[in-house]
């Protein structure tokens, strides 16, 4: 049976109690209503999952542990363990906790393993131990198998603890910093429009003055928009000078954030795939071309029933080649004289020409 087959058919005891049910608003214990009593305020355990009011809580546990008071749980609770509930399902609750208390113990990172496929066993092996936790499988195997774990690796669990701790603070803190330069930002970005607005303004004042003075227009106008010109020149001008500032405290060091971290070695990509182990296959003699002026060649390409089927022009074309030019070192005056010298030993004659032709074919390149 499947792990969801055992999940969906696993029973709901009688004891369990869940939300939006009638006796949801009831505490077991003293029988308190919600209706009668809106200020009730409900606590579970982890332990047992047991929900109860917090009045019977103080009374029951408040001079130590004590046994569950719900009929038929035997687990011995405290008062300290005893918090609100968060999710509305109590099984979700259940799962949510013990999921979180796996993940506790079972941290190691990707990093520590050698190979993705050695990683993922791990991950399938802590999701077993967890699927048997929630659903209550072989739980006294599944237990010592935990803090058996938990005891061998207490150091690795520490450090990637204290490890995972620093990367939340430097995460938290790299957010902070964003949002500081974003405001930052949008601050210089208005302050600097009301510097334009003022010196708009100034510069307006500055040219009916000269007007009044009785000035040149077109000369007082000209004036006017290249002070503007300059003085927007500056300001971008600082504002570069300033993002390169950035830019270089970032790259020394000065500004980072998250320090301590191991670095990862990024993986270099795989060599395409060599099915010959590097030797290449090239021609001497001839060199394939694009198109041909032929007619059998042209017929077949505009056949649309030839290339539906995968078949390419070139293919034929160049084992034509090929074929044409598979004779050159060979000569067949030499061969007869080789072969009346030698006798009628077919393969002797066959051997001394192949080499000769390989010789010559050697020279040529």
């Amino acid at each position: 049976m499947s792990r969801l087959a055992q999940h969906k058919t696993s029973p709901i005891t009688k004891r369990e109690v869940r939300i939006g049910d009638a006796q949801d608003e009831v505490c077991p214990v003293c029988k308190s209503s919600r209706y009668l009593t809106p200020s009730l305020r409900f606590l579970i355990n982890p332990e047992c999952y047991h929900k109860m009011c917090e009045s019977c809580v103080d009374r029951i546990f408040s001079h130590g542990p004590a046994q569950c008071p719900i009929p038929g749980c035997r687990k011995t609770l405290r008062k300290a363990r005893f918090r609100a509930q968060r999710f509305e399902d109590l099984q979700v609750e259940r799962e949510v906790d013990i999921r979180r208390r796996v993940a506790a113990v079972f941290n190691r990172r990707e990093e520590e393993f050698e190979t993705l496929h050695d990683y993922n066993n791990y991950l399938n092996e802590v999701e077993d131990i967890t699927f048997n936790l929630i659903n209550q499988i072989d739980i006294e195997e599944t237990n010592r198998r935990f803090e058996e774990y938990e005891k061998m690796h207490e150091q690795e669990i520490l450090e990637n603890a204290s490890l995972e701790e620093r990367e939340k603070v430097a995460f938290r803190d790299a957010k902070k910093a964003e949002r500081d330069l974003a405001k930052e930002r949008r601050d210089l970005a208005r302050k600097e429009e009301e510097e334009e607005k003022k010196e708009a303004e100034e510069n307006k004042r500055d040219v009916l003055n000269r007007l009044a003075a009785g000035q040149d227009a077109e000369k007082v106008t000209k004036q006017g928009q290249q002070v503007t010109l300059k003085k927007r020149m500056d300001r971008q001008a600082a504002a570069e000078r300033q993002r390169l500032l950035h830019l270089s405290d970032a790259r020394n060091g000065s500004s980072s954030l998250i320090r301590g971290l191991k670095a990862k070695v990024k993986a270099e990509p795989e060599a395409p795939i060599d099915p010959f182990g590097g030797l290449k296959v090239e021609t001497k003699y001839f060199s394939v071309q694009d198109d041909y002026v032929w007619a059998g060649v042209q017929e077949t390409k505009a056949d649309v029933l030839m290339g539906a089927g995968g078949y390419d022009v070139r293919e034929f074309t160049t084992r034509a080649l090929c074929d044409a030019f598979s004779g050159l070192g060979v000569f067949i005056g030499e061969d007869s004289a080789e072969r009346e010298r030698i006798g009628v030993d077919e393969k002797a004659v066959g051997t001394i020409t192949a080499e000769r032709g390989v010789k010559r074919m050697e020279a040529a390149s």
